[in-house]
């Protein structure tokens, strides 16, 4: 049996944590940022973890996960 390539595009975007939750890198941190609030650039700092059912996804593209 080969073996399952994994989606390289998927594979940059997500992670898991400790526990196996799936985590993304939350949007809008990108560029502009002097434009934008304080009070908003902290509410994009950090990770989040994933919907179930989004996990489920991304678990399909990265089986090796």
């Amino acid at each position: 049996m080969p073996k399952i390539k994994s989606h390289k595009g998927t594979q940059k975007r997500f992670g898991v944590s400790g526990s196996g939750k799936v985590i993304r890198v939350k949007a809008w941190r990108g560029h502009h940022l002097e434009i934008k609030s304080s009070r908003r650039t902290r509410r994009y700092a950090g990770k989040a973890a994933l919907d179930p059912a989004h996990a489920e996804q991304v678990r399909r593209l990265l089986p090796y996960l």
